[in-house]
């Protein structure tokens, strides 16, 4: 087996089942700043998108900064936190997670996307459709609440899930700021070129990021709209009918 067999042996081994940088723990302390920081990012950018989506306005300064914040290296936010707040915990202060840098970055990393979607996904709402909601005497909350926000889930919850992904990937770098997480198998790895060690622990990061994707995917089947999810295979089929000509050869 070669290396793929020394990656098993890693894997299987009792010894990364047990004690403070097991498989398990690693995992957990993973799990624990991907979803801390994706919560407290969302808390943030979902009411935020979601209103100027609804009122149409500032669109266009919100995905520029959204723009802005996709194109931040989150190496260098980890850095600058890191300059900032020092490594590890400020004293006296109890938080939910092992470094302050670490969901600092983290944090930054999932604003954008969300913003970014929530924004575009309640203002591509159909103006027809929130005209017949004024037209039932509906007011703007009632409006966000019972029209516009559940059109606007499938794009909302994209931008949820792209923002997960990329934190579950990106939080590796927590390792170097003594987060942990399963990052510690990369930079442990590298340290003493034990690629076995490395490959494992990006396998690991990478099945993770499946997992969340899928459970995400299953979060957005269950709140979105039946009507809305028939409308979306509807247009699928349309637009593959329409590019097909009648006799069966691609349209021209």
């Amino acid at each position: 087996m070669g290396f793929l067999g020394d990656v098993f042996d890693f894997l299987t081994s009792s010894d990364q089942w047990h004690g403070n940088e097991s498989i398990p723990n690693l995992i957990g302390q993973h799990l624990q700043l991907t979803i801390v920081s994706v919560l407290v990012a969302a808390a943030v950018a979902l009411p935020i998108g979601i209103l100027l989506g609804h009122v149409r306005t500032g669109g266009t300064l919100a995905v520029n900064i959204a723009n802005i914040g996709r194109a931040l290296p989150a190496f260098a936010l980890l850095i600058l936190a890191v300059q900032w707040v020092g490594i590890g915990d400020p004293t006296g202060v109890l938080t939910p997670v092992q470094s302050v840098p670490a969901f600092i970055a983290m944090f930054a990393l999932a604003l954008p996307p969300m913003l970014a979607n929530a924004y575009v996904g309640m203002a591509s709402v159909d103006d027809e459709i929130r005209e017949a909601a004024r037209g039932m005497g509906m007011n703007g909350r009632e409006m966000i609440w019972h029209v516009e926000l559940p059109n606007a889930v499938p794009l909302v919850m994209a931008g949820v899930r792209t923002a997960t992904v990329a934190v579950v990937a990106t939080a590796t770098l927590a390792a170097y700021v003594d987060s942990g997480g399963l990052g510690r198998y990369i930079v442990d790895g590298f340290a003493v070129n034990d690629n076995a060690k490395v490959f494992a622990g990006g396998l690991l990061v990478a099945l993770l990021a499946i997992a969340l994707e899928l459970l995400l995917a299953l979060l957005q089947r269950a709140i979105t709209s039946p009507g809305i999810r028939s409308e979306a295979k509807i247009r699928v089929r349309e637009l593959a009918t329409d590019r097909i000509a009648p006799g069966g050869a691609p349209a021209l």
